[in-house]
């Protein structure tokens, strides 16, 4: 491999001549060889959002001049596009500040603007690290900044439009099944009846509740600590220079960021990363059911439940011929169980912040933009590839309905609990149905058991 050397301030350092990074990303390279993950793209590119927002204000301060305003934002421009990615190759095991990313970014720039000036790699200029692109900046506020950045671009433009199709054909089954009544189960066994849209119907509204959730916890990750710099304070910045540079993302995302009023706050601790994270748990949770009560309801096709069909997608099984499984469930459940342990991750390095800062940011940031991935990704799939061909099996349906004990309910106004369940023991006792125990035992006449127990007026108010 063919190098340059490049120097900072601990002296000269091999840097691959192909590449745009400088000596302390070549440094982070060797000092972190940890594990396979890399610092999430989505943060590379919105660290361009945060450098062009930062050189803007700083010119509009009078702190840098047009020339090297306009070369910074060129090269920014390019890192957001995505047209530098291959230049980072640090580990997302590195410094808990994520200093090494944001110096990792400083370099890149610098030396695509050196391209573009007709200098040599790593001769800084017509730019400069630290002293231009870095102005009114530290690593502390910065990566933060980034981090709520990637985080609520991730939420709002993918995940909710995702989590809004699912709620949409969760509604569509709802109001296409809302007549057909089936039985309800509570502990694992035989329930009242309800409809199979009133069940969907049940998932689109903890689903509706969850994305207001969501979008109530991008409220706290919408205040920027940019403008902070190494502890909150706002050394080595001009007065002002936070409202302006938020100004600046805010033309560039239109998420309707603010300057944090304290800013210490968010350099030294994440709650609302944490909060976001617990909502992503919650989200994990009722997809787990959601697929959980999928793979039990077709489950079968004859041993089992079966009262819903679900897609062929695939064979099932490498030894057992024509066998189908529920894969988009199951995978849907696997995704929900990874969030929940992403979710144990960002807890513990929220709580781990000392004094002024805190040391756990990429660790955080990793999870949760993960966590944004497998919730969109396995939801999507779930939706597309299951959800949306599921059909009812009607006559598995209406033959559990009919053995239902708990059809007895209906009783319960009429002749009162305790001969209600008189008759159900009989029935279940001696094999026979509610309607032949019932006049058995002298409670009902098979006429007035046939006007009060109708298991379609069972699924809503029913005492006139």
């Amino acid at each position: 491999m063919d190098y340059r050397l490049e120097k900072d301030s601990l002296g000269e350092v091999k840097v691959p001549a192909d590449k745009l990074y400088g000596p302390q990303t070549a440094r982070a390279v060797e000092n972190f060889p940890i594990g396979e993950e890399k610092m999430p793209i989505e943060i590379i590119r919105a660290y361009g959002i945060v450098k062009k927002a930062a050189v803007l204000a700083n010119h509009e301060q009078g702190l840098i001049n047009r020339a090297r305003r306009d070369y910074i934002l060129r090269a920014a421009e390019e890192l957001t596009a995505g047209e530098l990615d291959q230049h980072f190759p640090i580990s997302l095991w590195q410094t808990g500040s994520g200093t090494q990313t944001n110096m990792n970014v400083n370099e890149v720039l610098v030396n695509r603007i050196s391209q573009l000036a007709g200098e040599e790699l790593g001769s800084k200029k017509p730019v400069h690290p630290n002293d231009d692109v870095n102005m009114s900046q530290s690593s502390n506020d910065t990566f933060p900044t980034a981090m709520a950045l990637a985080a609520v671009i991730k939420v709002e433009d993918f995940l909710l439009p995702i989590f809004a199709d699912l709620k949409s054909e969760l509604e569509a089954k709802a109001e296409e099944y809302k007549e057909l009544v089936k039985v309800g189960r509570t502990h694992l066994m035989d329930a009242t009846p309800i409809t199979l849209g009133q069940e969907f119907a049940a998932f689109a509204a903890q689903l509706e509740d969850i994305i207001e959730m969501l979008k109530d916890s991008l409220k706290y990750l919408k205040k920027l600590p940019l403008g902070g710099t190494a502890v909150g304070t706002g050394l080595n910045t001009k007065a002002g220079f936070d409202e302006l540079a938020v100004k600046y993302i805010n033309l560039e995302t239109d998420k309707n960021f603010r300057a944090a009023a304290n800013k210490s706050a968010g350099i030294a601790a994440h709650d609302s990363f944490v909060n976001l994270s617990g909502v992503l748990k919650t989200a994990a949770s009722f997809l787990m059911k959601l697929a959980n009560d999928t793979r039990w309801l077709a489950s079968g096709p004859r041993c089992g439940i079966g009262e819903l069909k679900v897609p062929k997608n695939e064979p099932g099984s490498s030894i057992m011929p024509g066998k189908v499984n529920p894969t988009q469930a199951e995978a849907l459940f696997q995704a929900a169980a990874q969030v929940m342990a992403n979710d144990t991750a960002v807890n513990i390095g929220g709580g781990s912040g000392n004094f002024q800062l805190n040391v756990t940011k990429p660790l955080i940031i990793y999870n949760i933009l993960q966590s944004i991935r497998l919730l969109g990704d396995a939801a999507s799939s779930y939706n597309q590839r299951c959800l949306s061909g599921i059909e009812p099996n009607e006559e598995q349906i209406d033959n559990y309905l009919e053995q239902c004990l708990m059809l007895v309910t209906a009783l319960n106004p009429v002749i009162g609990y305790d001969k209600a369940a008189e008759i159900a023991q009989k029935a279940f006792k001696e094999e026979l149905s509610l309607k032949e125990a019932a006049v058995s035992l002298g409670y009902l006449s098979a006429e007035e058991f046939e006007k009060h127990v109708d298991p379609k007026k069972m699924t809503k108010a029913n005492i006139e």
